[in-house]
């Protein structure tokens, strides 16, 4: 393959022969690809939405670089996909900067409001935090990221780089398909929370599929944050309103937590993977989880165990529940772990987490012909909406980016005048004293949301990420694996069935420990005797609509110097370059 490794055509009858997929009406690829890659010599951007991805492309053609390209797309998805991400929520990003030759990390999450306790939550009789409402809320960093990351990487006016999304939101876009239905969704469950109804319907319903839709305060919103800068949102008015709002609405998220607030530039970390580095940011996200699952993985031979085979699924599913056991024991934000300011303690239980030797032992653990029931240390975090973008210019700069409201459209809250709702990220939060993601005030609660990317000899080759929950770490491994271990390009690596395994314990701990195995859900395309020899194995099949998760990716050949792209076939995305 131009990318990862080459593809010879057995590699694809085995794939084929193993999943039993129907074959689409295409002459060339795998039978369950959707579409053929994109490739551009210049510039590529993949979003989850069309409008977004042709924003980004223009903006570069203008002479933005990918991360002023990143920031267009993200407001506009603010504006087109609410019901996955907006300037209410969090932001992290890896950032390939061909100057220096290296890959920055920003982890963009808000904290806690401080005048919010663990013990105002008992006194008041709560076991968890409760999902939506003013309680969840935290800090959003999403605008903080832009403007950290735009200060380092961007080349053009932050006004200029908002001004696309404005346009959209005071003119109007048409709602797309998948949008619209998860909107639907949304609105029965926050249309009792002030502001919602009156920001985020139509006369009280969700816009449909085709239907025009505007926000014009979000419009003055984003106008105001380009004119005046990062601080508008954080110290102006605009903090005022939010004050204002979450005091006569029962929530605890004040002016000083907003004026306080700032994201920070991290130390990616990585794992070798046949030799491919794999890269993620580390905790308070899961995105270690990933490492830990490939590190695990990497002991057995794959190049003798078929893509969607029994022993693919089986060990992939092995090995999550146990990279899954620690990240319920483990995440959390180093500030607090497992004493306030003790980074150290932090950063030597991630890279022990990460070694080899940790893998090799937790390997050891797997019945390569029983699933396991329960496994050591260690919820189940699959509600999360996400939007994942990646942009690429032609200076050779890429951006891995990943924005979130947590819960589809959040916490349900939304100020007056702002167009935008707060996410609800605190419900991540553990109420039990002691434990390394224990709310307090003024902390990171454990984040799902991770961006990803792939090097191989110190050179970039892939910026990719797979949106929803707890499928995120597992949607980043099978990624991985259908690259370099079952020789797929960077469209087939997505569109393959995949795999989705339940029931892991969480670190939110909302349910017992993972005590009967948990559940796989498995898409269409795997073959009946894979199902069955599963199920002798012990797994337990559910047939559900499962969040499977949303794919981008853009990758660099090395070679001819283009970029390849690929979008999502379960969502509305695309990918396009020039």
């Amino acid at each position: 393959m131009h990318n990862i490794m080459i593809r010879c055509a057995a590699a694809a009858a085995l794939a084929v022969a193993s999943t039993g997929a129907i074959a689409m009406d295409r002459i060339t690829g795998m039978s369950f690809v959707t579409r053929s890659e994109v490739i551009a010599p210049h510039a590529m951007a993949a979003t989850s939405h069309p409008l977004a991805t042709q924003i980004a492309l223009q903006v570069m053609r203008d002479g933005g670089s990918a991360v002023d390209a990143a920031i267009a797309a993200n407001a506009a998805l603010g504006l087109m996909e609410p019901t996955g991400n907006g300037i209410g929520g969090d932001l992290f990003a890896i950032v390939w900067d061909p100057k220096t030759r290296k890959l920055y990390g920003y982890n963009g999450s808000g904290r806690s409001p401080k005048g919010l306790t663990l013990e105002w939550f008992r006194e008041h009789g709560y076991d968890d935090v409760p999902p939506f409402g003013p309680l969840p809320v935290t800090v959003p960093g999403a605008v903080d990221g832009w403007f950290a990351l735009h200060e380092r990487l961007g080349k053009r006016r932050m006004r200029d780089n908002l001004a696309p999304a404005i346009r959209y939101a005071r003119d109007g876009h048409p709602v797309h398909e998948l949008i619209a239905y998860y909107w639907n969704l949304s609105v029965p469950r926050f249309e009792k929370y002030p502001g919602f109804t009156e920001q985020f319907t139509l006369d009280g319903r969700a816009p449909r599929k085709g239907e025009i839709w505007r926000n014009p305060n979000l419009a003055n919103t984003l106008e105001t944050i380009g004119r005046k800068g990062r601080d508008a949102f954080y110290k102006g008015e605009i903090a005022k309103t939010i004050d204002a709002y979450f005091r006569a609405n029962g929530g605890f998220l004040r002016y000083e937590d907003l004026a306080a607030h700032h994201g920070e530039w991290v130390e990616p970390v990585s794992t070798s993977y046949r030799g491919y580095d794999v890269w993620e940011l580390p905790p308070n996200g899961q995105g270690i989880a990933a490492l830990q699952m490939l590190n695990i993985l990497e002991g057995f031979d794959f190049s003798s165990i078929r893509f969607g085979s029994a022993d693919h699924i089986h060990l992939f599913t092995e090995a999550k529940k146990l990279a899954f056991a620690d990240r319920a024991r483990w995440y959390a934000d180093p500030d607090f772990f497992p004493a306030t300011d003790d980074r150290a303690a932090a950063a030597a239980l991630v890279q022990k987490l990460l070694s080899k030797e940790y893998a090799a032992a937790r390997r050891a653990s797997i019945d390569p012909r029983r699933a396991a029931k329960s496994v050591d240390a260690g919820a189940v975090l699959n509600q999360g909406d996400t939007i994942y973008l990646t942009t690429a210019d032609d200076d050779g700069m890429m951006v891995s980016l990943i924005q979130s409201n947590y819960r589809g459209m959040g916490s349900g809250m939304a100020p007056p005048g702002l167009g935008f709702i707060f996410q609800d990220r605190g419900e991540q939060f553990v109420l039990k004293a002691g434990h390394p993601n224990a709310f307090a005030p003024g902390k990171r609660p454990f984040h799902t949301i991770i961006p990803a990317f792939i090097t191989k000899d110190g050179e970039p080759r892939v910026s990719f990420g797979v949106m929803g929950g707890a499928m995120q770490p597992q949607g980043h491994v099978q990624v991985v694996m259908n690259l370099v271990d079952f020789g797929m390009n960077l469209q087939e690596a997505g569109d393959a069935p995949r795999i989705h395994h339940d029931g892991s314990t969480d670190p939110a701990g909302q349910v017992t420990e993972m005590a009967d195995g948990g559940a796989l859900n498995l898409e269409t395309g795997f073959g009946q005797d894979v199902l069955r020899e599963l199920m002798r194995r012990g797994h337990r099949l559910e047939a559900t609509v499962s969040p499977f998760g949303g794919y981008q990716a853009i990758s660099r050949d090395p070679v001819q110097g283009v970029y390849y792209g690929a979008s999502e076939s379960r969502k509305d995305g695309q990918a396009a370059g020039y």
